[in-house]
């Protein structure tokens, strides 16, 4: 490494808190699909059976490809207080399904949820632990054990084994109506209408959790904390967002300003409004991943002109169109595209939209590293130290 080059770490540490790196960092969204693939095995070795976890599967394809890695896979280990006992039944195996029954039992009682894994596929999870939720809200409570004593054993040894190579954080998610305890997505959105009192109830539970786990997980000094959720505006209304998910969104950037710890906001589909939200009511320090129409409504020149002065951005070449059924030149003018649209003056890291699909070429993802090493450079500023 020549005396000027910053490590990988230190480039997207720069970038994430809106300075100047020594170029502009390339982190391709290589986060599920494409790691899982590079194994050989199928998907439900990593996702069920963890034979590799995919937090290493993770890391050696940040290697394969040179990149710089944005490392989120490992959280908290499980907490001393948490009363649930959990157990797996194999509902079913054949040569291209392994359908898998979690049993959790609770102090109020037991709950289950179904799993369908697939060779060449993220798993889908078919039934969710609530069915009903008055009759078992009281279950919910124990899904928010206090996290004061867990443990970060797993965090601090994939810490070490990536290094330099990644920054390495925890996600702690703000309360959303993409909650995971209900047999259906519909289903949430009914329950928010017609047992609105619960669905608050949960979300203050969330809340005070989310206060709790960040403060433990600042204590095993991560790099950066990433919050967000998958589609809050385009699974929800900015009117909900705002009385479930704001409120803890700035409890979680606000103590990491104060912590010195930069943190990334997650969330693909629909962005532009979250954008102005956290630039405007927010401590957040970067966002991602700024999809483009029509997977997202983002604009990155736009965004960089209206907002790059308060937040670092990441994107947002397109991961299908692009990334996944473009040509090797097609994926180079994109990424050209991109650093001329959002590099000027620091703050942006190149990458994709939501993650790049389990079928994307490999050598399209090798002319994005190309590509921006060819185009991501600050001619004539100074990178910030």
């Amino acid at each position: 490494m020549r005396e000027s080059e910053m490590t990988s770490k230190e480039r997207m540490l720069v970038a994430m808190t809106n300075g100047i790196p020594d170029r502009v960092p390339i982190c391709p969204d290589l986060s599920n699909m494409i790691p899982s693939r590079l194994t050989g095995k199928p998907f439900w070795d990593i996702y069920y059976y963890n034979n590799p976890p995919l937090w290493k599967a993770y890391i050696d394809c940040v290697r394969r490809f040179n990149i710089d890695g944005w490392f989120w896979y490992v959280g908290l280990g499980r907490s001393k207080s948490d009363q649930r006992q959990f157990r797996d039944e194999i509902v079913s195996r054949t040569e291209d399904e392994l359908v898998v029954r979690t049993y959790c039992q609770t102090p109020a009682g037991e709950l289950w949820q179904e799993t369908v894994y697939r060779p060449n596929d993220p798993p889908v999870v078919t039934r969710q632990w609530i069915k009903d939720l008055k009759k078992e809200f009281k279950h919910l409570q124990y899904f928010f054990p206090d996290p004061k004593d867990a443990d970060d054993e797993e965090f601090q040894q994939a810490k070490r084994l990536i290094g330099d190579d990644a920054v390495v954080g925890f996600w702690v998610h703000y309360p959303a109506l993409m909650f995971d305890y209900r047999d259906g997505h519909e289903n949430v959105y009914y329950d928010y209408y017609d047992n609105y009192d619960l669905v608050m109830e949960f979300v203050h539970m969330w809340d005070r959790w989310a206060v709790k786990y960040l403060e433990r997980a600042l204590d095993a000094k991560p790099d950066f904390i990433q919050t967000g959720h998958s589609g809050t505006l385009t699974l929800q209304s900015p009117e909900i967002f705002r009385e479930t998910g704001l409120p803890t969104l700035k409890k979680i950037t606000r103590m990491c300003k104060e912590a010195g710890v930069p943190t990334m906001l997650h969330s693909c589909g629909q962005e532009r409004e979250l954008v102005k939200i956290c630039a405007e009511e927010t401590d957040l320090d970067a966002i991602n991943p700024l999809e483009v129409s029509p997977m997202g409504d983002c604009e990155l020149a736009e965004l960089k002109r209206c907002y790059g002065h308060r937040l670092a951005l990441m994107g947002n070449v397109h991961t299908t169109e692009v990334m996944l059924r473009g040509t090797p030149d097609q994926v180079e003018a994109a990424v050209k595209k991109c650093i001329e649209d959002a590099g000027e003056n620091g703050g942006f890291i190149l990458s994709t939209g939501d993650q790049c699909g389990r079928d994307t070429p490999e050598e399209n993802i090798r002319r994005f590293v190309e590509a921006g090493l060819k185009y991501g450079r600050y001619n004539g500023t100074r990178p910030s130290v």
